[in-house]
């Protein structure tokens, strides 16, 4: 049991003292000293914070070896615990068995919750708006939303309640729920505790006082916050250095659910959550076929899985071949289960996407290597059929087993052709993952330098950067700012070139990267009618 401790958000959190307590006194909400491997090779004891506790699986699909069964005999160890390290990054969370944790340490209790009382002061509120009222004022903020200049997609689909079910189902990656509506639904149900919203979203049909509304409140809607009052440069930051991108806050308490997996030859670890069927989860591997992207638990049904399957590369059109390279394109409508299989897959390596089940409203473009025996994926992108914002990408991902090759400025490279391709200026959707973040910075850093030293002596507006480029006039902007290219000269801003700009320039074109040719690019870009604009009907 947690000591008794005196409710209030100012107080610090109880420590018990190493060697006073046992391995079944540590609970969810603690953190702990634990040991695991350090950079240097040695063990080390580090301080993590307990998310979850679980009994230690078993795999039904492997062979039971006694050998292993006798060496793990230690009582501590039929537990496992979910770890988040203090200071880490999220993608490092890991389970861990009862022996690596150190109890000769102190062990810290989470600091007691201030919203006891909150729950009965809130209902009683005289000026507060029933249930009733609120659904109300969500219907008024979403309908003044549709008429915004930056529309909200109004699918069903997009409700936070599918993000936290319980049982999850197969989904496709995107479709991140908007920060307006995020504040909208947490200052709704602030008398209800977190998992309150699947519920309270689930039974609306149910309960009859819901169909009437008293339309005679005279304030329903000031709780609400202003749009202009939201600061996405805030909630980006915030989000970045929390360790975890996702949009939604139900999403950061999601427990990683699998283990590691074996795509073809390679053997990768995951990074995140991903809703495969809970029938694979917490398994040791669980193994992929890499070119339908079906998932098995053993190897031996993934082997006569390979005797059926004539699959040898993404089931869509090549637009781009050039050496040992191509580049497939998919429409997520035509080859919805393919597109499905690739979301959850890159669901395991992106934290700050949401899943839904729809793939339909998205273009894929797959980056894949041939050789003897097939095209092998080493990553891809997605984009919207019609993006409101004219995005160019929404999804891009290197797979952990190609990175630090250069592919991921392969992949931006050949999203910014399809721009050009289009005569359109295109920017990824924001937010980005960390290192997609680096990734785009480095290209656009690259591409702009690249493009002032190789103009023949005429001056270059932004605007002309950008139109040549196909890069948004903010990302050239920030781009420019970054690297301090402005210089303020005779009354005018200018654009100038310094030494320390110039030195990284020349190192990263002596590293010979791959290169999108524009000439082997066979595209057009696809025109979609209205009713093939209708998803989900």
């Amino acid at each position: 049991m947690s000591p008794s401790t005196s409710a209030g958000d100012g107080s610090p959190p109880s420590i018990t003292p190493g060697g006073t307590y046992s391995i079944q006194t540590v609970s969810v909400g603690c953190k702990i000293y634990i040991r695991r491997p350090g950079p240097d090779g040695k063990t080390e004891e580090r301080l993590a914070e307990i998310l979850s506790i679980r009994d230690k699986p078993v795999n039904p699909y492997a062979r039971r070896n006694l050998k292993q069964e006798e060496g793990a005999s230690k009582p501590e160890d039929q537990w496992e615990y979910f770890v988040h390290w203090e200071s880490f990054n999220k993608r490092l969370d890991d389970w861990v068995p009862g022996s690596r944790l150190v109890l000769s340490r102190d062990l810290e209790w989470p600091r007691p919750k201030s919203g006891g009382g909150k729950k009965t002061t809130t209902q009683k509120v005289p000026g507060k708006a029933p249930r009733g009222q609120n659904l109300l004022k969500r219907a008024t903020a979403n309908a003044a939303h549709a008429a915004s200049p930056t529309p909200v997609p109004s699918t069903p689909a997009l409700n936070d309640d599918y993000s936290v079910s319980p049982s999850p189902t197969p989904a496709s990656l995107k479709r991140k729920v908007p920060h307006d509506e995020e504040e909208e639904e947490e200052e709704e149900e602030e008398p209800e505790d977190e998992d309150a919203d699947a519920e309270g979203e689930m039974d609306i049909d149910g309960e009859g006082e819901v169909e009437t509304f008293d339309l005679s409140v005279q304030d329903p809607v000031p709780d609400a916050p202003p749009l202009s009052s939201f600061s996405k440069e805030q909630e980006i930051e915030k989000l970045r250095t929390s360790g975890s991108m996702t949009q939604s806050i139900s999403e950061i308490a999601r427990v990683k659910n699998l283990n590691r997996l074996q795509i073809g030859k390679h053997e990768v670890e995951a990074w995140y959550f991903s809703p495969y069927p809970k029938e694979y989860a917490h398994l040791p591997i669980l193994y992929i076929c890499e070119f339908c992207l079906s998932f098995f638990p053993s190897p031996m049904m993934l082997s006569r899985h390979r005797l059926r399957c004539n699959m040898l590369h993404p089931p869509g059109n090549e637009i781009y071949r050039h050496e040992d390279f191509s580049f497939y394109e998919l429409d997520g409508k035509r080859q919805l289960t393919w597109c499905r299989n690739l979301s959850l897959l890159s669901k395991c390596f992106l934290d700050h996407k949401t899943l839904y089940y729809d793939v339909t409203p998205f273009m894929y473009y797959v980056m894949a290597q041939r050789d003897s025996t097939g095209c092998h994926i080493i990553g891809y992108f997605s984009k919207e059929k019609e993006s409101a914002e004219n995005y160019n990408v929404a999804c891009i991902l290197t797979l952990p087993q190609h990175q630090r090759h250069g592919y991921g400025k392969i992949l931006i490279e050949f999203s910014y052709e399809l721009s050009k391709k289009e005569g359109k200026l295109g920017s990824p959707e924001k937010p980005l993952s960390d290192l997609g973040l680096l990734s785009y910075r480095a290209y656009w850093a690259e591409t702009i330098v690249d493009l002032l030293l190789n103009s023949t002596g005429d001056e270059l507006s932004i605007d002309d950067i950008a139109q040549k480029t196909a890069i948004t006039h903010a990302d050239v902007m920030n781009t420019c700012t970054t690297l301090q290219l402005f210089k303020h000269y005779k009354g005018a801003h200018i654009i100038c070139l310094n030494n320390s700009v110039l030195e990284k320039h020349q190192k990263i074109r002596a590293k010979r990267r791959r290169r999108i040719y524009p000439e082997y690019l066979k595209w057009k870009p696809p025109v979609f009618t209205r009713d093939q604009l209708r998803f989900g009907w």
